[in-house]
């Protein structure tokens, strides 16, 4: 990389943006985005050629890192073997793409009808699970993210839905077990646990078993918080579906494909030794690292069944893209083969997790640290016992901003979501990366600190 023909060309590129772009989830004329000229591994560089630790991995998708070689060189050989064709045709980038997701799968969730993204995954597993029962209810929990299109912003449990909700989509929205800011008094994860499975037998009964066709749920909420769920929950929410005959959707978007330490993070919650399976799982993000548009819907045997001898009435001009297909087999041999899977399980056991936790000890900001694998939320507060959020619900506060921009300052592109910076690298990040992460976080909550009351 030329650096000062990239950064020539970064500006001219900025002010096309300014031009005529138009963003997401942003006031158009208040924004001054960062101009990304170049990228490699687990690092980015600005407009002006600065270097920085990426812990954001963009939106918790780049879990290989940047310009992985095995995948970028795999795009390649399919844009010069089969650049596109339309899904109704077989192609063999995404017979194998699905082969080697429903290897990885829990249960019998053996086929997978891709989709572009997240969203549209969500948007299908809803339409899939309401055609199978009969039934229109979905619920889904507060404090969750689904995505942007209609459905999925509707199913969505933070405030990005409110403007976009007129509470005609069905849906019916419980708290889910987070024992930091408990609304059941809990005062340890079995009282959580139990209290949130409580509380959501509870609406089910009220709103009529018979009424409700799915309950969708992260298996670990991420964008809302990173709010890992205590041993059990998601058994239990298993058998209240089993008992109501109601469809469990899984959205493993971001916490799919190695962010826990686990190909799924629903692996990480077996029950007495037997696995969470759900009905449906939502993918998209880390099964290709970002590298191309692509998410899916994985579907179990009896879903399946479903739409054996009946249309189902759904699909994509660009269903199994061949060119990202042909990136997720190259970004699922790569995990394999070079032991990526395994790699964000030990960071986040023996490095990230224990470094995030002693930053807690030091920091009287830092009112919270939760996580696992490569997936951490770092909770800043105000007071420690009143839990006075740095920025508040919905929103963010001159404090937050100014603590990012520490970050950025000192060489770290972190993740940050009103009073939270989530530490989120690539499943691939080193230990010394990671350190060097660390050290920079130390520094930016030395900020954080100075608005501790």
């Amino acid at each position: 990389m030329n650096l000062d023909d990239a950064i020539t060309a970064g500006r001219r590129a900025y002010e096309l943006d300014r031009k005529h772009v138009f963003h997401s989830w942003s006031a158009q004329k208040q924004i001054d985005p960062m101009t990304i000229i170049a990228a490699a591994g687990s690092y980015v560089w600005d407009g002006d050629g600065h270097k920085l630790l990426d812990f954001s991995s963009q939106l918790v998708n780049t879990n290989i890192g940047h310009q992985h070689p095995r995948v970028t060189a795999a795009i390649a050989a399919q844009a010069a073997k089969l650049t596109t064709i339309a899904p109704q045709y077989v192609n063999e980038a995404r017979s194998e793409a699905a082969r080697l997701i429903c290897e990885r799968t829990p249960g019998d969730l053996d086929r997978v009808f891709f989709t572009n993204a997240g969203a549209d995954a969500v948007e299908h597993a809803v339409r899939m699970a309401r055609l199978h029962t009969g039934r229109y209810k979905v619920m889904t929990r507060y404090r969750s993210y689904h995505g942007g299109t209609d459905t999925a912003i509707n199913l969505t449990g933070d405030p990005r839905r409110w403007r976009n909700d007129y509470g005609t989509s069905g849906v019916v929205r419980f708290d889910g077990p987070f024992l930091y800011r408990s609304v059941f008094h809990a005062e340890n994860e079995t009282q959580e646990c139990e209290r949130a499975l409580e509380h959501l037998e509870r609406k089910v009964s009220l709103e009529g078993p018979d009424t409700i066709a799915a309950i969708v749920l992260e298996s670990v909420p991420g964008t809302a918080g990173i709010m890992v769920p205590p041993p059990g929950y998601l058994a239990g929410v298993r058998e209240i579906c089993d008992r109501h005959g109601i469809v469990f959707v899984a959205d493993e978007v971001m916490a799919g494909f190695g962010r826990t330490g686990k190909w799924f993070a629903i692996n990480n919650f077996d029950s007495d030794g037997a696995p969470v399976i759900p009905d449906l799982i939502t993918f998209a993000k880390g099964v290709n690292s970002g590298y191309v548009p692509l998410g899916g819907v994985a579907i179990s045997d009896a879903i399946a069944a479903t739409f054996a001898d009946t249309v189902y009435p759904g699909g994509l001009t660009y269903s199994g893209h061949p060119l990202a297909t042909a990136a997720a087999v190259a970004t699922i041999e790569a995990m394999e083969s070079e032991g990526i899977v395994d790699n964000a399980a030990r960071i986040g056991r023996d490095v990230l997790g224990p470094g995030l936790a002693d930053l807690a000890r030091k920091h009287p900001s830092v009112g919270d640290v939760r996580g696992i694998g490569v997936f951490w939320a770092i909770e800043l507060v105000t007071d420690r016992v009143t839990k006075e959020p740095l920025a508040p619900y919905g929103a963010s506060s001159p404090a937050m901003t100014a603590v990012v921009a520490a970050c950025r300052e000192n060489g770290l592109l972190p993740f940050a979501n009103y009073n939270r910076i989530h530490a989120v690298p690539p499943c691939n990040v080193s230990d010394d990366e990671v350190r060097e992460g660390l050290s920079i976080l130390d520094r930016a909550l030395d900020v954080a600190d100075g608005y501790v009351v």
